[in-house]
């Protein structure tokens, strides 16, 4: 069994400045205002259309991260409509065989200390699934079969697409403080990641 942290990966090149100038480009069609369009006026046209909720603009760009989490945490994730997902699938990952250990890898939960009671007894709990899982898949049991037994603690690897209005909306529900916790962790330093490569475009939006 092997117990580690949420991450996530940026599959894209981004480069920020550059998408903000396509974005004006676009945007500007709406009011036919191409020819105030100089080397620095991106970013002030773009927080105006921010500010005045013209937030179709941006969805004409995109950007797809790797995350790793725990299954319940994708679970929040696919309920966002306007997105693309890719996830690693427990019908057909055997986590028995070498290629995953042997093992099953697990999202270590953030809201209990490693010394609690609560934390020894999630691990315990953790160790019989496992046990109980691969004895399945030696009795012959197919890794779709056996994977009911697997809890919302197990890693999992999901790719998501989405546009910058949807990431929008996305940081917004889900570094709240009333979002699930194991939530929040992994997105409010994905929200830090998109603030540092794109400029504006998420500076309006706090955890």
């Amino acid at each position: 069994m092997r117990i580690i942290e949420p991450s996530f990966e940026i599959l894209d090149e981004i480069k920020g400045d550059e998408i903000l100038r396509k974005i004006e480009i676009i945007g500007r069609v709406c009011y036919k205002s191409e020819d105030r369009i100089t080397e620095d006026s991106s970013k002030k046209f773009i927080s105006s259309i921010l500010k005045n909720g013209h937030e179709s603009v941006i969805e004409h760009e995109k950007i797809s991260v790797r995350i790793i989490c725990d299954r319940g945490v994708t679970h929040e994730i696919v309920r966002h409509r306007i997105a693309s997902y890719s996830q690693e699938s427990t019908r057909y990952c055997n986590y028995s065989n070498e290629k995953f250990g042997k093992e099953l890898t697990l999202i270590k939960p953030i809201f209990w200390d490693e010394n609690s009671e609560q934390y020894k007894l999630w691990l315990e709990s953790m160790d019989q699934i496992e046990k109980a899982y691969n004895k399945m898949i030696e009795m012959g049991v197919t890794p779709q079969e056996a994977r009911s037994i697997l809890p919302n603690s197990l890693k999992t690897e999901i790719v998501v697409t989405m546009n910058l209005r949807e990431w929008r909306h996305f940081f917004k529900l889900r570094t709240s403080t009333k979002a699930h916790p194991q939530m929040r962790e992994v997105a409010c330093k994905m929200l830090d990641k998109f603030k540092g490569i794109i400029p504006i475009i998420f500076d309006d939006i706090n955890y």
